[in-house]
């Protein structure tokens, strides 16, 4: 009797031993655990500033490079940079720092660019390392052309707001110093995605071209900043850059609407023409109108120049844009410039060039247009 009355007692004396022993290691786990939060893994901070820079060929960009030591890590971090694009170079200085548990230091970050150096934007990787602990950060350095004193380039407007899928105009105007030849240009970067750009004419050899930026339906809605560069050479052979910056915004909130329009009649060297710009709305409201802007398309020949292979193209014409008052209003349906009393000398108007070269290529010669323009309804 007694034996059977002590099995119980041993069972349960063996039962709280085991959940003393379960107990024991869930607080050695858990002050394992707490330890491991309190002394996390050493580590180095990288930061850098400014986190973009933009320079001209063969000049240098300086960023300053902040390293901070986190969980108590304590050593000598050497420095070291990724990414420049070819013909740049950069140099520390210091180039390695010593770091305390908790503290911080500085050094700052020289990328020397060449003259041979390409344009466009790179990202550069800065990291510190110290044995087995390292850290890093990522910069932006975009190298541009080396700017001329021989031309420079504006554009109108500065930004244009349409919807996926529409197309936007802008105007390039030269001023020229000593450049007496053609200039070409090219979009360097900053489309959005399915977006294409085309230039009219180019090369120009007059003082303006236009620049038309095809979207799709499906480019992403967002603001998009295009850096643009016309290409030329001096009197010296030498050649010379010139830049420009022009913002594209795509909302798709922005209404729908189509212009048209047509040069009345045929132009003669030296001779212009004012276009009645025609506007279909579709929508049941009126839509507030800004940003009207017009480009060539192309140049179609009569065939008696096509037949003897006489030039004419887009570089033989002069464009001057819509200058009347926004927002203009048009009602829904079909309206012109005309029928909204807008005063005939605010009209876009085109003109052709008085050379040797155009007078007999451009005869009875026909433009196609396109036009483009921001709508807000009311």
């Amino acid at each position: 009797m007694h034996e059977q009355d002590g099995q119980p007692r041993r069972r349960t004396r063996t039962g709280i031993k085991a959940a003393l022993i379960a107990l024991l290691l869930l607080l050695a786990s858990a002050g394992a655990l707490i330890a491991a939060a309190n002394n996390p893994k050493p580590g180095i901070t990288v930061q850098v500033s400014p986190a973009s820079q933009s320079v001209q060929q063969g000049q240098s960009a300086a960023y300053t490079v902040t390293l901070t030591s986190t969980g108590g890590f304590s050593g000598a971090v050497s420095l070291a940079t990724a990414g420049l694009p070819a013909g740049a170079a950069g140099a520390f200085t210091p180039s390695s720092v010593t770091l305390n548990s908790g503290s911080t230091a500085t050094a700052t970050l020289n990328a020397t660019t060449s003259a041979t150096t390409p344009a466009g934007t790179s990202t550069v990787t800065i990291t510190g390392t110290s044995g087995k602990v390292s850290g890093s950060v990522a910069a932006s350095l975009t190298v541009n052309y080396r700017m001329s004193t021989a031309f420079s380039v504006a554009a109108t407007p500065d930004s244009v707001t349409v919807p996926p899928g529409a197309t936007a105009v802008y105007t390039l105007q030269l001023t020229r110093n000593n450049l007496p030849g053609s200039v070409s240009f090219s979009v360097l970067g900053g489309l959005p995605a399915g977006a294409t750009a085309s230039f009219s004419p180019t090369p120009t050899t007059g003082n303006s071209s236009t620049l038309q930026v095809a979207t799709t339906a499906a480019s992403p809605t967002a603001s998009y900043n295009l850096y643009l560069v016309g290409t030329g050479k001096d009197s010296a052979g030498k050649s010379q850059y010139a830049y420009a910056n022009v913002q594209l915004v795509l909302d798709s909130t922005i209404k729908q609407f189509a212009l048209s329009g047509n040069v009345p009649g045929t132009l003669s060297p030296g001779s212009s023409a004012g276009l009645d710009l025609q506007i279909s709305n579709p929508n049941n409201k009126s839509l507030s109108l800004t940003n009207l802007s017009v480009a060539i398309a192309g140049v179609t020949r009569s065939a008696d120049a096509a037949a003897k292979n006489l030039a004419c193209t887009a570089a033989d014409f002069t464009l001057t844009q819509y200058s009347g008052p926004y927002p203009l209003v048009a009602p829904p349906g079909s309206s012109s410039l005309s029928g909204l009393r807008v005063a005939v000398s605010a009209w876009p108007r085109v003109g052709m060039l008085d050379s040797s070269r155009n007078q007999d290529g451009c005869k009875g010669a026909t433009l196609q247009l396109t036009y483009s323009g921001s709508g807000q309804g009311n």
